[in-house]
């Protein structure tokens, strides 16, 4: 799929044990490829922003709210950052994520279109006209 999409995409770099087996030595050269990777994209006018996330944080969730630890998923299935990529096209996004330098690694990239407002708020509105209609 190649349709514009002025909304942007998000990298999500999922599993967090990435670095088990490397060597420290061969582990800063993974990150120091992810940074000139990034940097790069940045240069390019290709990439907003991104960051890792901690490994700690909260989930909310239920009509009570609840508030529970982490973990959140198994460890593949972490989500351990984002980058916020400014291109034109999934096709665009999917190149630059077979870039990532983890991938030899074991990290796994999501490539997600943003949407321009909430899909359910569209839902509702095109029922509320087609209602009125």
């Amino acid at each position: 799929m190649s349709t514009p999409n002025n909304n942007g995409y998000l990298l999500i770099f999922r599993s967090t044990d990435w670095y088990k087996g490397l060597s420290p030595e061969q582990m800063q050269q993974v990150a120091d490829n992810w940074m000139a990777w990034f940097n790069r994209l940045k240069a390019e006018g290709k990439c907003a922003g991104g960051n890792p996330l901690e490994r700690e944080g909260k989930i909310v969730s239920g009509k009570a709210r609840v508030v529970s630890d982490g973990p959140f998923a198994e460890s593949k299935e972490t989500i351990g950052g984002y980058f916020l990529l400014t291109v034109k096209s999934m096709d665009e996004a999917v190149a630059i994520a077979q870039q990532c330098p983890g991938l030899p690694h074991g990290i796994r990239v999501e490539v997600r279109p943003i949407a321009g407002e909430c899909p359910m708020v569209a839902e509702v509105r095109n029922e509320s006209q087609l209602a009125h209609a």
